[in-house]
């Protein structure tokens, strides 16, 4: 879920005759203008399409696009060939009135798809329908409702699309057709017509032998068709086939439907009574596994969390026919399983046949497969061991069967991508599954993402008072609001921390916050009983690219503020687009904060405790030489947008005394990036102040004055002239400090002339007079003629609308 962000604005419906465009994905991808259609031209950009289509109406990210196409092997141009596939897709829409059918969002890309316009949305709405009319029993109306939805297809879903990832979401669909399908034959058999389903039921039999209910189905239709000999065929020829391919015998209803037609059991000759009564009576002796881990006793905060969940899972639409899958995303530490397991403690009551857990352990070394993990789950519902298929798939459709008419809570901790996930889901919409991951896995089909960050404060306070006692809390509340925050309010930091407390009743809650403000040390200190916040994100930055590492650790230059892409590509020293790319990952491994600035512009932080992780990889990874490379290419990518700030104010360009800024970015590029530049500055202005800072205490004074020049410069015709001013105070005490006239005398010139343009003349002729001074005993008079000759006309402007000031008492007006 870089993350899906839920933007629907349409309602699902039939297709209505205004849809201008209609997108097909029950089949074969299409996409249809006024009944003709369009040429979707190369494999790549219908992986795209199709990914945009399966999220219609919310925003699928970069890193969603690029699995999608590449994989597990992306190239560094990925994004950039995603932007080509987008261009490519909007140009094909608009040529057929839908122009703005595909939405560019900070995060990714947005499908508009009208109300009706998606035969998946169509048929959801349809076979909606027909269970209703089922549950009512107005079966004849049913079953003409299961009959036109299922007319919507055309094939198995999405068929010629070649990406793996794809192919598994389409998998889901298709499995959820054969449900359909088999409701429907349900619903014709309750009807009396078993004569005429059994062609069809054979048919579906040949395509699919594995699959027990249409088996069992077939076998129904015979029995009432007063052929028990083929009947009883039928279910040997299922058993056989079972145990052929899955090492498995038939599952408990589909040996009690042959005890019931041996035996002639009535219910199964009655027309009226609904096939789905039979098919789902429970096994008489079938395991219900309590996998849970154990709850914890001082679970405090996440109220919002729990209920979002809670009703997610177990309330919504009674038609529901997707399995609840609710995805908890967030960065290390932030209590992700911790929820999961409480939440789902909860809900024991309301999934009576069990609970199932496993930890896949993410990127790990130790990390589980879908095939083990299914291994584990077989077991724990009964099958043998030895009756266990060795093939993923075989072993996820045992599943899918063994989970079929029961309600099963399924806990999938720590994912670490969708792939892990798949496989592991049920069939039916009975059971719901949590997932936990560091990614927002926006490709598992309607699942929901609920965000875990950091604890509010007040939260943070109360998990304290649990582990360490009230009165400890109590008597020093301002140290404990300190220790919260040196914590970051993580969880995983607080339960350390407080455990730390805990077992030492000796200390003072100030000890510990005196440890924990060394940043050296925090880490160190944040440590208890095997507990590790250190070891929890090592984790996370092991499974990163290099580039990603690199960034993370270079991130630390720029200090706590939030930063935007081209902060990365500086101190990278890579492109605007590859910049993107690494920050995204960052994102998904919830290493960064995100959000979006004025504009809509991504903006990303380090997290304190990863800054702090950052910090200490920083100095054991990176030279001191790559470390001031890194820097200086961050601060002359600052001048060089300050450059372009100027540019689009349409001032005459002056460039710096000092030497020019080295251009990272083309004029094009940075003039693109600051645009608009009242937008930009007002996002940007305290990063730009921090860099001038930044220059002055690394020794770099003289780009500290360009920077202070630059920003006078950018800031003529914007509101921030208090701005400009601290800014020529840093980069003047960085001078004095040094003992440099040369820069002082450049700052004491450009603060004179942002003097005369706030009108504080008496300003303006000290700053100039000391100027002029510095510049005589550093033979540097003759470099600034031009700023003294336009002084000299500025201040004789001014002069000449307001009265000279007065000299101050004691000292004697000088003269220019």
């Amino acid at each position: 879920m870089a993350q899906v962000e839920d933007v629907h604005d349409t309602a699902d419906g039939a297709a209505g005759p205004g849809a201008a465009v209609e997108f097909r994905i029950l089949g074969p991808l299409e996409v249809r203008a006024r009944d003709e259609g369009i040429d979707l031209g190369a494999p790549r950009q219908r992986t795209v399409l199709a990914s945009l289509v399966l999220q219609a109406n919310r925003v699928v990210s970069f890193g969603h696009l690029v699995e999608a196409i590449y994989g597990d092997n992306a190239p560094p141009t990925s994004r950039v060939q995603i932007q080509i596939c987008v261009s490519a897709l909007r140009r094909l829409l608009a040529g057929h009135g839908h122009a703005d059918a595909i939405q560019t969002y900070p995060t990714g890309y947005r499908l508009h798809v009208e109300a009706g316009a998606l035969d998946l949305h169509q048929y959801e709405a349809l076979i909606a329908e027909a269970r209703q009319a089922r549950d009512a029993r107005r079966f004849a109306e049913a079953e003409r409702g299961y009959r036109t939805a299922l007319g919507k297809w055309r094939g198995p879903a999405l068929r010629d699309v070649e990406s793996a990832a794809i192919r598994a979401i389409a998998h889901g669909l298709d499995e959820r057709r054969l449900t359909a399908i088999e409701e429907c034959i349900e619903v014709d058999l309750s009807l009396g017509r078993h004569r005429e389903v059994i062609p069809e039921l054979t048919e579906l039999v040949i395509a699919h032998p594995l699959r027990e209910r249409l088996r069992g189905l077939l076998m129904i239709a015979l029995h009432r068709s007063e052929r028990q000999a083929d009947a009883l065929d039928a279910y040997r020829d299922a058993r056989r086939t079972l145990i052929d391919e899955l090492g498995l015998e038939p599952g408990d209803w589909l040996r009690r439907l042959e005890h019931g037609i041996l035996t002639g059991d009535p219910a199964l000759t009655l027309p009226s009574t609904p096939v789905s009564v039979v098919a789902s009576q429970p096994a008489e002796a079938e395991p219900v596994p309590r996998q849970l881990p154990t709850d914890i006793s001082d679970f405090t905060g996440r109220d919002d969390e729990v209920r979002f969940i809670e009703e997610h899972l177990t309330g919504g639409d009674p038609d529901r026919v997707a399995v609840p899958v609710v995805v908890l995303t967030g960065g290390p530490g932030t209590g992700k399983s911790t929820l999961a397991v409480h939440v789902a403690h909860r809900l024991r009551d309301r999934f009576p046949d069990g609970q199932l857990f496993v930890n896949l352990h993410g990127r790990r070394p130790e990390r589980v497969s879908a095939g083990e993990a299914l291994q584990r789950f077989l077991r724990a519902l009964g099958v043998p061991p030895d009756a266990i298929p060795d093939g993923v798939d075989e072993r996820a459709e045992v599943f899918r069967d063994r989970l079929a008419h029961r309600r099963l809570l399924i806990v999938l901790d720590d994912a670490a991508g969708e792939s892990q996930v798949l496989s592991l889901l049920p069939g039916d919409c009975r059971s719901a599954v949590i997932v936990t991951s560091r990614s927002p896995l926006a490709a598992i089909p309607g699942a929901t993402t609920a965000p875990v960050g950091p604890l509010p404060p007040r939260d943070a306070i109360t998990l304290l008072r649990h582990i360490v006692g009230s009165d400890r809390v109590d008597r020093e509340p301002g140290y404990v609001l300190d220790l919260a925050r040196l914590c970051g309010h993580l969880p995983l930091a607080l339960r350390v921390a407080g455990a730390r407390l805990a077992s030492r009743p000796h200390w003072y809650v100030a000890d510990l916050v005196d440890r924990l403000a060394d940043e050296r040390r925090r880490l160190d200190e944040l440590a208890h009983a095997g507990i590790c916040v250190r070891s929890s994100l090592t984790f996370a930055y092991d499974a990163l690219c290099d580039n990603a590492r690199q960034l993370l650790r270079l991130l630390v230059l720029v200090g706590r503020s939030w930063v935007s892409p081209w902060v990365g590509a500086a101190v990278l020293d890579v492109s605007l687009e590859r910049a993107q790319d690494v920050l995204d990952e960052l994102s998904d491994a919830q290493l960064l904060e995100t959000t979006q600035g004025p504009g809509g512009y991504p903006r990303y932080r380090l997290h304190e405790l990863v800054r702090v992780f950052a910090r200490e990889r920083l100095a054991a990874e990176e030279r001191p030489a790559d470390r001031h490379a890194a820097l200086e290419r961050y601060l002359d990518a600052v001048l060089t947008l300050l450059a372009a700030v100027e540019r689009c104010n349409e001032r005459t360009a002056r460039r710096p005394r000092c030497g020019p800024p080295v251009r990272l970015f083309s004029d094009q590029t940075a003039d693109r990036i600051v645009t608009p530049i009242e937008q930009w500055y007002e996002l940007e202005h305290s990063m730009v102040l921090a860099a001038v800072r930044q220059a002055a205490q690394a020794g770099l004074v003289g780009t500290s004055i360009q920077l202070a020049a630059a920003v006078v410069r950018a800031t003529e015709s914007l509101p921030y002239a208090g701005h400009a001013r601290e800014a020529q105070r840093i980069a003047l005490s960085a001078a004095r400090r040094v003992g440099d006239q040369c820069g002082e005398a450049a700052a004491l010139y450009t603060s004179a002339a942002l003097s005369t343009a706030q009108r504080r003349t008496a300003d303006a002729v000290r700053e100039l007079l000391r100027a002029m001074a510095l510049s005589g005993e550093t033979d540097d008079a003759h470099e600034r003629a031009d700023e003294v000759s336009e002084l000299r006309r500025l201040l004789a402007h001014r002069e000449a609308l307001d009265p000279p000031e007065p000299p101050s008492p004691g000292r004697r007006a000088g003269s220019v």
